[in-house]
């Protein structure tokens, strides 16, 4: 930005917050240079507890790793206690690994023969109790309640008799459990005819005879499944959503949407059943469901067509009709082979306070208010430099990808995935200017695209200019750098307080703070 722009950045430091700056924390999982990544060690699914201070990933192999925070613990409590009590935390959020268990395995339809596969799709916490940790996990048609609980290792320590005397003691307590023929009483008491002389015991007892102690010095987990919710979805689960109740649960496939007890696991509600009587008649499926952090009555739902339904439990009991639809009319004569496939809404996530919806199509972000249902306060262009090579993408079926996006604590900023690894974080402040694109490695800031100063509606930003003159080759970016689309980062998170994401790049666990 040149130094004729000094009003509006004087402005943009009044209005929006400044833009951060990222730095490497963590890496689980590093590859080797020429490591050959496992198809089952593939991270398939990440979130965060409501607290931060736990984080859960799924992969292909259907395996679910818990990981913990330790900067906390180390100062004796929450950052957010420590910062009321003016206690200058510097050190960033710091995580290890927990513990790990086989969640799902692979399974066959023998009714459909159908290959059901053992990957994780959703990973979602619930409240915790009593110490333990409780989260839902999915693969396409199974969903199952996980308890994960320290349990204490019990260990019988040394008789901690007096080593002196032990000797001495040895024959007494040897000799009560002499093999000499007991006779059985009436009254069920039992005479032992050996001489009764080696039970007798001193006046005041023997002082160097003591009973073992327990300890329990060591803590295991224990991973215990608790409910199977099973045999609900004829299609493949996409979605799994916990109620504010902390109660209920929904779980969505192609086709419907059923809400379930956490205690019951032998029977759902279907809430929302859009198959046509006619499946020739399908226009569009369901692609991801959530429910309102704070509202239990309240949910969306997005399509393959684009949209959004916002619907209230308390209208019906199926809800078939919607209180609120948010889509975006398409711009006259845009239409082509391709817009319906790159409108598919991917995620779609509430913001913290339940104000905002965020959802991602192939093509952006868009970030909508509930309140305004005409359309999104912001677009954010994220793959708009790839248009010219859509057909190439339909070819590979890239453009079929399903990229997950997410939004910071207080609602500031956003953030989701792209190809090679990169990740873009946007400010949705009215007035921010920021956009950042960071790559998944130790130097996150190692590949910087030019980006458009403010993210907008319109298709004649800057970045889309120099894509569409330079644009022959398939694998180059907006820089010039090459792209690499088999290397994709669909799945992040944010965490829910604090400015920290974690991102999954194949097999490895990418953590940043700013």
């Amino acid at each position: 930005m040149d130094s004729g722009d000094g009003g509006e950045v004087a402005s943009a430091a009044a209005g929006p917050p400044t833009p951060l700056e990222w730095k490497f924390s963590q890496v689980f999982g590093e590859r080797t240079a020429g490591e050959e990544v496992q198809e089952v060690d593939i991270i398939s699914a990440i979130e965060f507890d409501k607290t931060g201070d736990h984080l859960a990933t799924g992969d292909r192999g259907g395996r679910v790793v818990l990981f913990e925070r330790t900067d906390t613990k180390e100062h004796g409590g929450n950052r957010r206690d420590l910062e009321r009590m003016d206690y200058s935390v510097t050190r960033h959020p710091e995580f290890r690994y927990k513990t790990e268990f086989q969640s799902h395995e692979p399974e066959f339809d023998y009714l459909k023969s159908l290959e059901i596969e053992e990957k994780i799709n959703k990973i979602r916490w619930c409240q915790t109790a009593n110490g333990a940790l409780f989260l839902l996990s999915t693969n396409d048609k199974t969903i199952k309640f996980w308890k994960v609980q320290e349990k204490k290792v019990k260990k019988i320590s040394e008789m901690n008799m007096d080593p002196i005397k032990a000797s001495g003691n040895g024959g007494i307590a040897s000799s009560s459990f002499s093999s000499s023929p007991k006779t059985n009483l009436a009254n069920g008491d039992c005479s032992d005819q050996s001489e009764t002389n080696n039970l007798s015991f001193p006046p005041g007892g023997i002082s160097s005879l003591r009973l073992p102690v327990v300890t329990s010095s060591e803590t295991s987990l224990l991973a215990r499944c608790r409910r199977v919710y099973a045999h609900a979805h004829d299609y493949h689960i996409n979605s799994i959503s916990n109620n504010s109740d902390g109660e209920t649960f929904i779980s969505a496939d192609d086709l419907r949407i059923n809400l379930w007890n956490l205690e019951i696991s032998n029977q759902s509600f279907n809430i929302v059943d859009v198959k046509p009587t006619n499946m020739e008649d399908l226009t569009e499926v369901i692609t991801s469901a959530e429910f309102h952090p704070t509202h239990c009555n309240m949910l969306a739902y997005s399509s393959s067509k684009g949209s959004i339904r916002l619907i209230d439990l308390r209208q019906s009991a199926l809800c078939d009709s919607h209180s609120k639809l948010f889509e975006e009319q398409e711009a006259p004569g845009s239409r082509s082979f391709f817009t319906e496939i790159i409108a598919s809404v991917s995620d779609v996530k509430f913001a913290r306070d339940g104000r905002y919806l965020l959802s991602r199509d192939y093509m952006t972000l868009k970030l909508w208010d509930i309140n305004m249902d005409s359309g999104p306060v912001s677009t954010f262009q994220v793959h708009e430099y790839l248009r010219p090579k859509l057909c190439d993408l339909y070819e590979n079926d890239s453009i079929f990808d399903k990229f997950e996006c997410c939004l910071s604590g207080d609602g500031n900023r956003v953030a989701t995935g792209s190809y090679s690894n990169l990740f873009r974080i946007f400010g949705s402040t009215t007035g921010s200017t920021e956009a950042t694109t960071l790559e998944a490695s130790k130097n996150p800031m190692r590949r910087q695209v030019q980006t458009p100063s403010r993210p907008s509606r319109s298709l004649t930003s800057s970045i889309s200019r120099v894509v569409r003159r330079g644009a022959e080759s398939p694998t180059v970016d907006a820089n010039g750098n090459s792209f690499d689309f088999t290397t994709k980062l669909l799945h992040l998170a944010w965490h829910p307080s604090e400015n920290s994401i974690a991102c999954a790049a194949a097999n490895s666990l990418y953590m940043y703070y700013a």
